[in-house]
């Protein structure tokens, strides 16, 4: 499955990029995510609950991130195993571009595979499941970075509010 799209995010290229760098970020975008450990340099060790049709399972794997340019592009490549589930493996080649007014237009393509018992499933399941997670994660992503228009609305229990990242930076 291949997938391309961009967003623009109302917040400025140096802040996105290090966004990209956090492994909180990681968790609170990646659907699922129960952990997210390590660094850019190093990688980042995951742990992901996910549902896909009837099949759920806990995945266990890495990220790494490579060819980085400052401030430019990089890419997310991830692999996890789910025990009896198989394995999903996939990546996002993200490239970041300065817009009018201290936006970034943050575009992606993404691809995904999966094995063992996902892969029977079928692939207009896979493709629908992996789409639904790369629009989910950008989705929380811009949000992590934008914050809300109305400051008044508070988040539910269990996810942080908009705009949190940039906050947390002081931008």
């Amino acid at each position: 499955m291949e997938m391309n799209d961009e967003r623009v995010i109302r917040a400025d290229r140096d802040t996105v990029w290090a966004a990209l760098l956090s492994p909180e970020v990681l968790k609170e975008c990646v659907s699922g995510a129960q952990e997210v450990t390590g660094s850019p340099e190093e990688g980042f060790a995951a742990t992901v609950v996910q549902k896909v049709g009837p099949v759920k399972a806990t995945f266990k794997g890495t990220v790494t991130l490579s060819d980085m340019i400052q401030g430019e592009s990089l890419t997310l490549s991830g692999e996890g195993k789910g025990g009896a589930a198989g394995f999903a493996r996939g990546g996002a080649r993200v490239t970041l571009a300065d817009v009018d007014e201290g936006a970034t237009r943050l575009t992606y393509a993404v691809e995904a595979k999966v094995g063992g018992k996902l892969a029977q499933l079928g692939s207009r399941l896979i493709d629908s499941f992996a789409k639904k997670m790369a629009d989910q994660f950008f989705e929380r992503f811009q949000e992590a970075l934008e914050g809300a228009e109305d400051t008044d609305v508070p988040a539910a229990d269990d996810e942080k509010p908009k705009g949190w990242f940039r906050k947390l930076r002081g931008k």
